[in-house]
């Protein structure tokens, strides 16, 4: 192929497809064959213009699975026909500050697929190789893809809980996040409580992991934590500061706060509740890209998968309006290669 097909977008939801030619990829990175990328709420800051430059075309998209078909210059360790996936977190630099210190994910000068640089709403990407992901057998293309991103967010924020297997964890949002973070938890060894709103979900928050549903509508979450004997952690997923604020009393001492839902509003919080039992509120991003690797196969061994909805790369603007309504369950995949 001498050109391919990419979803371009500008200011806020102007999608346009083009034909742009196919080129060989720069030093140090490879180029992808798309088969499946993943549309998550994160696609908003190229898709709705929130970006530094919003008039100058971006092709969205993070979550990719290909094959590589080109290799640049000095790329060593990776070849033609390997299956591969990428992330947010485009690739580190090797050489800022953070890097030289081993924090990949706060490298300084790293590009995000999809935002600072083009991404998978594409039948082709270049990524940079720091970047891959080495893909297993056993995972198909369309559920891979979520797992790179969303999978990848929630995996690392369970890692970051100090907390014995047993202790009690709660997932507040049972969307494109909270429910991979309710199978995550429940299969390493934590009693999982699920918190949302209504009762529409308990019965698939229980088909996941959960032991405990906590319908935010009829009763107060941190009060109802409390009378679980407190929370070792609240893993945050939904994309609302205000439905975040108050959860952190319902934490065990020593509690945490793991905040992946980025929302526009700001969290409140008393202060003596953080002070009185040593609580505390944390950000979690996501991992490096060998981190994923080790994401994708706790997932093969313990039969971790999303749930999806699948559609060609040409409604590629229809998925991401189902995405961002909130209606889909859960997460919205464009099968490229179809």
């Amino acid at each position: 192929m001498s050109t391919y097909r990419a979803f371009e977008v500008t200011g806020s939801r102007r999608f346009r497809l083009v034909n742009r030619e196919v080129t060989e990829p720069p030093p140090g990175h490879v180029r992808v064959r798309v088969h499946s990328c993943g549309v998550c709420h994160t696609d908003v800051l190229a898709a709705d213009g929130l970006r530094a430059d919003p008039a100058a075309p971006i092709v969205p998209g993070h979550e990719i699975v290909g094959v590589i078909d080109a290799i640049g210059d000095g790329v060593r360790g990776w070849h033609v026909g390997e299956r591969v996936g990428a992330g947010y977190l485009g690739g580190h630099c090797w050489e800022c500050e953070p890097c030289r210190r081993g924090d990949f994910v706060n490298c300084t000068d790293q590009p995000q697929l999809g935002t600072t640089a083009d991404g998978g709403y594409a039948e082709v990407v270049h990524v940079r190789t720091s970047g891959l992901v080495r893909l297993p057998d056993g995972l198909s293309s369309t559920d891979a893809a979520p797992l790179l991103c969303a999978g990848l967010t929630t995996y690392k924020a369970l890692q970051q809980v100090a907390a014995r297997p047993g202790a009690l964890v709660a997932v507040q949002g049972i969307g494109g996040l909270g429910h991979l973070g309710i199978q995550y938890a429940a299969r390493l060894g934590y009693r999982v409580a699920a918190i949302a709103r209504g009762t529409g979900k308990a019965e698939l928050a229980r088909r996941l992991g959960a032991g405990h549903y906590i319908d935010s509508t009829r009763q107060d979450p941190a009060e109802a934590l409390r009378q679980l004997g407190g929370a070792a952690a609240i893993i945050a997923t939904a994309a609302s500061g205000a439905s975040m604020s108050g959860l952190t009393a319902g934490l065990a001492p020593r509690g945490q706060l793991l905040v992946l839902g980025a929302a526009p509003d700001p969290i409140s919080v008393g202060t003596a509740e953080l002070i009185f039992g040593t609580r505390s509120i944390t950000g979690s991003l996501t991992g490096s890209s060998i981190e994923n690797e080790d994401n994708l196969a706790f997932i093969l061994r313990h039969g971790i998968r999303p749930m999806t909805e699948v559609l060609p790369l040409s409604e590629a603007p229809k998925a991401y309006e189902r995405m961002i309504s909130g209606d889909a369950r859960f997460r919205v995949v464009l099968d490229t290669a179809a």
